[in-house]
């Protein structure tokens, strides 16, 4: 008999996952804990390991199908119960029949209806009324491949019908398909890519942003960035990057100002002891946002290799849900690609989000003992997104002015990197 195996929790408020890829199909032999899938959360890249030895019966998930925690995605016959269902081959001969049809006529009315994105587009480019074609899929859904069937077979619906359906269905689409021209390319929207656009308009529908900046002289800061990162590099096998100074600065003003460490939780504030600090990791096609846990206990040293880390897990799909979990304060490094001003969107329900943007030379003005002159500096903005519901101005304002007077301060004699 055939053993279902579900969706499983891949982190602590994961409540759903796609299957971006199969790596077994029917009738391929898996051992226990071999993986079988690779699955997308919004929190994490993971393969999913086989619970059992046996032979896979049926994938009841397609590819790029999203699924909450707990359904049924594949079904397994076991090596162990082979020989038992081959001596009760009659008896389940005469049983198989009735409970599939039961389960099949539970399932058909939820499944048939429910239409993927990419059904619905085709089905409206064509004219096409869902109602009138079979669905291949569990419990008689149709996918995709079944609408490019139906069309393929040069089926002609009937004319009263597209109409009320493309109407039914046109809130689906973001853009009508007459704007899709023949050379332009549709590129489908897949798990992370689709968590990232589900979070991010959450966060900018219910958080009330507000936004601040301040710029900072960093001159000091390049010279001993400058002096440390060739003897850095080879004794620690990393590159010394800017970011661990920011880092730093960062979390060391966080412990001055609590208020900015927090979270909204509806009727009350919570305001987090430990200072998890969240970068965000871009990759080709998407963005990670792993944690670095305690990173107010961490050298300047520490930050920088555990970051490291960190990046290099997002961009071989190596991150567990253990990585991307408990982030307190979000900050992001858009200086990496040249950015001099940006306008972060918070990572909610954290009440801030600060980026860091590129290190410039620019002509300042600087008071002297004889008076003002023009010298040519170092000079960096720091961006920093607030939910306004948790945070205001002034607060906001004297955390940002700590970590100028931080950054500014840096040099060989003040800042320890060990």
């Amino acid at each position: 008999m055939a053993t279902k195996m579900t969706m499983p929790q891949l982190g602590e408020s994961v409540t759903e996952g796609t299957i971006s890829r199969w790596l077994v199909g029917p009738g391929d032999t898996v051992q226990k804990y071999e993986p079988i899938a690779e699955v997308l959360t919004d929190k994490v890249s993971a393969e999913i390991p086989s619970s059992y030895t046996g032979t896979i019966e049926q994938l009841l998930v397609d590819e790029n199908e999203t699924v909450a925690v707990g359904v049924d995605i594949c079904t397994i016959v076991e090596e162990a119960s082979s020989e038992a269902e081959e001596s009760n081959k009659e008896i389940k001969t005469e049983q198989k029949p009735n409970p599939p049809a039961k389960e099949q006529t539970k399932a058909e009315p939820s499944q048939k209806s429910r239409y993927s994105p990419a059904v619905v587009r085709l089905a409206q480019e064509h004219g096409l009324d869902l109602t009138t074609i079979s669905g291949s899929g569990r419990g008689g859904r149709i996918t995709r491949k079944d609408v490019e069937a139906y069309i393929a077979g040069n089926h002609t619906p009937e004319p009263q019908q597209p109409p009320a359906q493309a109407k039914q269905q046109e809130p689906v689409r973001s853009t009508p398909s007459q704007a899709i021209a023949a050379h332009d390319q549709e590129i489908p929207v897949t798990g992370v890519r689709k968590a990232i656009a589900e979070n991010m308009v959450k966060s900018k529908m219910e958080v009330p942003h507000a936004w601040t900046m301040v710029e900072v002289d960093v001159t000091n800061l390049v010279k001993l960035r400058d002096k440390k990162k060739a003897a850095f590099k080879e004794q620690e096998g990393i590159s010394l990057t800017y970011f661990p100074f920011f880092m730093k600065a960062c979390v060391e003003a966080l412990k001055e100002f609590p208020e900015i460490n927090a979270q909204w939780n509806g009727t009350t504030i919570v305001r987090k002891k430990d200072i998890n600090l969240s970068l965000a990791v871009a990759t080709e096609d998407a963005l990670y946002v792993p944690v670095i846990h305690q990173a107010d206990e961490l050298t300047i040293k520490g930050l920088a290799k555990k970051a490291d880390e960190l990046a290099k897990k997002a961009r071989t799909g190596k991150l567990t849900g253990a990585d991307m979990q408990g982030g307190t304060f979000t900050l992001n490094n858009t200086g990496s690609f040249g950015s001099i001003l940006s306008q972060p969107i918070i990572n909610s329900p954290q009440a801030a989000i600060l980026s860091v943007e590129s290190i410039v030379k620019r002509p300042v003005v600087r008071e002297t003992e004889e008076g003002d002159v023009i010298a040519i500096r170092h000079m960096v903005n720091l961006c920093l997104s607030l939910d306004h519901r948790v945070l205001d101005g002034l607060v906001c304002g004297r955390f940002l002015a700590s970590m100028k007077r931080r950054l500014e301060q840096m040099n060989e004699d003040s800042t320890s990197i060990y």
